[in-house]
């Protein structure tokens, strides 16, 4: 059995957090562009905005560079390696075709160096130095990719090499990237900057960033264009405007227009159409639940960290909101204990389900308490 309150909650709720009344604007389909597979979504709520064959298995390209600059950017965090630790450039690395940052073998590069070089110039050699600095061997490293990638369910993707050079089975899905994508932009930032780079020099040799986006948009600020035969043009851009930020992931495109226009109409879409809002913060006190037997009658309840709701723009007013608390809540219920379930809903559609958790702990009451509370709960 559970108590439900619904329309006098949600106006209580929204009211206290909205500003603004804008009429709902209408939201046309997402702009056709000529891709294999596309997928935008918000990365502070995973919400889909537009998606084409989503899940279907391409080839990534550089798109690789991604989970590999993942991999090292993870080694960083738990202090396996430091940016300024030396590199020996292996006859592999020096080999490697492709783009390239023109490291020579023999010499020792730093391993920030050879970020820029892999994230900005896009080289194949700095990926294979890093691959084999880490994990003594390219192939052992993609091992570690793909460890990580399951970690994070990215399910359908499979590395087989640092670089996105073409390989057996190397695939990935625009889901997957998305994931990928958000995954660097929310763990990473002190690192992702470095995506929105436009040039870098190395070896007195200066390359350009071939994210064409970066000069087109002031509010794109990332991540990794690529491209081989089997791929086609492919891009995983980022772009922040008003404290919403996006990934769109573009594959299988044409021509490097194809995928920069392609994603440009993709993110503009997404902020033309739609907002992040922030339903409730963290701590805040949304309801409250009747706590039998406790030391405390009642327990606040909430979220424990800032909850966003991603929806059309100009319908945040119309959301309504279902709170279902069990009729009988008996102690104790830890602070942080899920207690009740918040469902976010528009035109019928559930948008949002989500616990919210008890706000202070709620040990067992006095003997004298849980008595009359359990003598209390044979009439209810």
């Amino acid at each position: 059995m559970s108590r439900r309150f619904s329309s006098a909650i949600a106006i209580l709720f929204f009211l206290l957090s909205s500003v603004t009344c804008a009429a709902a604007m209408p939201t046309p389909a997402a702009p056709i562009i000529g891709a294999k597979s596309y997928l935008v979504i918000d990365t502070k709520t995973g919400h889909e905005i537009a998606a084409l064959n989503p899940d279907e298995s391409l080839a990534p390209a550089s798109l690789t560079k991604i989970m590999t600059t993942y991999v090292v950017f993870s080694a960083l965090k738990q202090g396996q390696i430091t940016l300024e630790e030396e590199v020996t450039v292996s006859e592999k690395a020096w080999r490697t075709e492709g783009s390239r940052m023109f490291i020579e073998v023999d010499t020792r590069v730093t391993i920030r160096e050879l970020l820029l070089g892999m994230i900005v110039q896009s080289g194949n050699d700095a990926s294979v130095a890093l691959a084999e600095h880490i994990a003594g061997s390219e192939s052992v490293f993609a091992e570690m990719m793909n460890q990580h990638a399951a970690t994070m369910g990215m399910h359908s993707s499979n590395f087989r090499n640092a670089t996105g050079l073409p390989a057996e089975d190397h695939r990935t899905t625009a889901r997957d990237l998305a994931t990928l994508a958000r995954a660097i932009v929310e763990e990473f930032p002190e690192y992702y900057k470095w995506h929105a780079i436009r040039e870098y020099t190395y070896n007195d040799i200066t390359q350009s960033n071939r994210n064409s986006l970066l000069w087109r948009d002031d509010s794109v600020d990332g991540l990794k264009t690529g491209h081989t035969e089997d791929a086609g043009y492919c891009l995983v851009a980022s772009a922040i405007r008003d404290d919403m930020r996006i990934v769109s992931v573009v594959l299988g495109t044409s021509s490097t227009k194809a995928r920069a226009d392609g994603s440009q109409a993709l993110i503009n879409y997404a902020f033309r159409f739609f907002e992040t809002r922030l339903l409730f913060k963290a701590g805040e006190e949304i309801s409250n639940a009747r706590i039998w037997k406790s030391a405390n009658e009642y327990s606040r309840l909430g979220v424990l960290e800032d909850l966003y709701i991603t929806v059309r723009r100009g319908s945040y007013d119309s959301l309504e909101s279902t709170l279902d608390i069990p009729a009988i809540v008996v102690a104790p219920i830890a602070a942080g204990q899920p207690v009740a379930e918040l469902s976010i809903n528009l035109e019928g559609e559930q948008l949002l389900k989500t616990p919210l958790r008890a706000l202070d702990d709620n040990p067992d009451g006095s003997f004298w308490q849980r008595t009359k509370d359990s003598v209390s709960l044979w009439f209810e």
